[in-house]
């Protein structure tokens, strides 16, 4: 069994890889900004991705880093860079420094389209830096990811609940659940990909159509919804609103409205993993009525 230190790990991604990790006998030391209660198998490191001796303490013996850390949303490009650039460069410094055999680097879907928000060209850089590194490394791209735990998604499956999806332009994408992505990155922290670049998904080939996984999301809470394409110039308007209303706290935001409304968000079936390495568990329609469950047990649905 291993020592993996893990950024992003109170997070939705981290919180499942640590469930993962620590079920699976490994030692988990993580990262956070927050007092978190002692657990079995884990060692919380106070501090962030900008206090260079707390990922020196995080990284001291490990031997792997999981690299779970990021800014899906900022206000300005700034924020993209201070979260996505400057932390990588600061968490592979110190994995360079400790000595640490593999990093595994969670980028996103949006690096292969650097030029068209600033949240993927900020994941652009930081897998450049990490190909640029001396460690052993790893870089995998999820698209869409969903599952119990997920806030992200919780509007759209409130929206789903009054009989309503609402949807980009039309396009495709691909998904990933939480545990499937967490199972993968497990994998990867052994084994002889060193140096590769993974897209991942749940196996479906092509993808989803928007208006797809929108009834999908609806067959999951059981309605039957009105599928609605927004057009950009409106979601774009809406977000200039949610800045107007929230300010830096908006939550749709012209760099998101960019990304949403690209037409071809569907993985490089060519880039998955191979088979001997990770195959997905969880097939999506499962996957989506146990996210419902989970916003209902939790009084969110």
């Amino acid at each position: 069994m291993a020592i993996l230190a893990i950024t992003g790990g109170t997070g939705f991604v981290g919180t499942r890889l640590i469930a993962l990790a620590t079920g699976a006998g490994h030692d988990v030391r993580a990262l956070t900004r927050r007092e978190q209660a002692p657990r079995a198998r884990i060692e919380w490191v106070a501090g962030d991705l900008g206090n260079g001796a707390a990922l020196a303490r995080l990284c001291a013996g490990a031997d792997a880093v999981i690299h779970v850390a990021g800014v899906v949303n900022a206000p300005d490009r700034a924020g993209f860079v201070t979260g996505n650039i400057h932390g990588t460069r600061d968490i592979l410094a110190a994995a360079e420094n400790a000595g640490v055999r593999r990093f595994v680097h969670v980028s996103s879907l949006a690096a292969r389209e650097p030029g068209m928000s600033d949240y993927g060209w900020s994941k652009a850089e930081a897998e450049h830096l990490v190909e640029e590194s001396l460690l052993d490394t790893i870089v995998v791209r999820p698209p869409a990811i969903y599952g119990p735990g997920d806030m992200e998604m919780l509007e759209l499956f409130k929206l789903a609940k009054k009989g309503i999806a609402l949807l980009p332009p039309g396009g495709r994408l691909s998904v990933i659940e939480v545990g499937d992505l967490g199972r993968l990155l497990l994998a990867l922290t052994g084994g002889n990909n060193s140096g590769r670049s993974f897209d991942c998904d749940d196996g479906r080939e092509n993808g989803w159509a928007h208006k797809e996984f929108g009834l999908a999301i609806g067959a999951a809470i059981g309605k039957r919804v009105a599928a609605i394409a927004l057009p950009r110039p409106l979601m774009m308007a809406g977000a200039h609103l949610d800045r107007l209303v929230r300010g830096k706290g908006a939550k749709l935001t012209p760099d998101r409205v960019a990304y949403f409304c690209h037409e071809d968000w569907v993985i490089n079936a060519a880039r998955r993993p191979p088979a001997d390495v990770w195959k997905p568990q969880v097939e999506t329609n499962a996957g989506l009525a146990a996210t419902a469950a989970w916003y209902r047990e939790q009084g969110l649905l």
